[in-house]
């Protein structure tokens, strides 16, 4: 089985990458924000991963539920040729629903997009389709209310759902991200409609993995003085770590590598900031032997290197969204740019988990 995948709101391409190395065909990806459009296509090309074949379209997705349609719908029907399913894989912007964004819901400017996004599933219907969004969605009462909403849609659309509050930490990452997936496969799909429409049996965690809460729970180190070399635990999952991550992605060498803000100011404070202090809104600085905050450095949010008296590099911030080494930034994009991009992404190995799983399920019930 090799799924066939349309994707929108590619961003710089994290969830894509998962689904790609998980043995899904990316065909076409849809992206308006260039400096985004301009990773996807970068990263790409240095991986040595071809283009999507029908393209990647820096337009508003809302132009496929009008004039654009039915050169969309004609490609679905020149892929479904193949026998192959086809998947719809997205997540709509989230500041209207982040609890630390705009929180102006489904009525804001990016959160009407989440009701296109469905309305294009319901009008297109795909075999299955994959929706991401932020935490805000899923635990905040009044857009919660939207969201059960969409789901209602989804069903009476034919789709059978499943769907769960996700932490990157999980799945393998080095970072505490919490995000809302929405899974849903149509009823002409499944070999048995489930009562309800209710996947109850989606394998979002295996019997042998650790729930986020029992990953807090382990001994992880709070703060050791900065300069200091502190060891590494023993009953922590190493593999999870600031420092395991920066080796793994030999970060220093990276072409990203010496790509970090410098202050104009502000270096003595950075100095007096313990190794794993990150409980102030700014100037968090990580511990080399813990999991990362989640990687987003927008509204004066700073994050420190572990060790050295400095902000984080492009390259750690890659680390730490668990991305292959050898994905990287072009270098013409500013810096703002770049740590905007990878704030924006999924972690890459909860999108990769997540389309292996999806994959067996639709081998065993497709």
């Amino acid at each position: 089985m090799s799924p066939i995948i349309f994707s929108f709101f590619s961003g710089a391409g994290f969830l894509d990458l998962g689904f790609e190395t998980s043995g899904y065909k990316i065909v076409f990806a849809n992206e308006l924000y260039n400096d985004f459009a301009q990773v996807y296509r970068h990263s790409r090309t240095v991986m040595g991963i071809p283009a999507p074949k029908y393209g990647l379209s820096e337009c508003s997705i809302e132009d496929y539920l009008e004039e654009k349609k039915e050169s969309l719908i004609e490609n679905m029907k020149n892929s479904k040729a193949s026998g192959e399913l086809i998947g719809f894989i997205g997540g709509p912007p989230c500041p209207d629903f982040s609890i630390a964004g705009k929180n102006a819901g489904a009525s804001g400017k990016h959160g009407v997009l989440s009701q296109v996004y469905m309305d294009l599933i319901c009008a297109t219907k795909p075999d299955f389709f994959l929706f991401e969004n932020v935490k805000g969605l899923w635990r905040t009462a009044r857009h919660r209310a939207f969201f059960d909403a969409l789901q209602e849609q989804a069903k009476q659309a034919g789709y059978c759902l499943t769907r769960k509050l996700v932490n990157s930490l999980e799945y393998g990452a080095p970072q505490d991200r919490d995000r809302i997936i929405l899974i849903g496969i149509h009823e002409s799909t499944l070999k048995t409609v489930p009562e309800n429409h209710e996947l109850t049996d989606f394998p979002w965690l295996l019997p042998n993995e650790m729930t986020v809460e029992q990953i807090k729970a382990l001994h992880w180190p709070t703060s050791t003085p900065f300069g200091s070399s502190p060891e590494c635990p023993n009953d922590i999952l190493k593999d999870q770590t600031v420092a395991f991550w920066f080796k793994k992605n030999d970060v220093e060498h990276h072409p990203n590598g010496q790509e970090f803000f410098i202050p104009r100011a502000g270096l003595a404070k950075m100095q007096t900031i313990d190794e794993g202090d990150d409980s102030k809104k700014s100037y968090k600085r990580l511990h080399r032997w813990r999991f990362s905050p989640t990687v987003c450095y927008g509204n004066n949010e700073v994050h420190l290197h572990p060790w050295l008296a400095r902000r984080l590099s492009v390259a750690e911030a890659l680390a730490l969204q668990s991305l292959p080494k050898e994905f990287e930034l072009p270098k013409s994009m500013s810096l703002t740019s770049k740590f905007k991009t990878i704030g924006n992404g999924v972690p890459y190995l909860l999108s990769k988990t997540i389309a292996v799983r999806l994959m067996k399920y639709l081998e065993t019930h497709a």
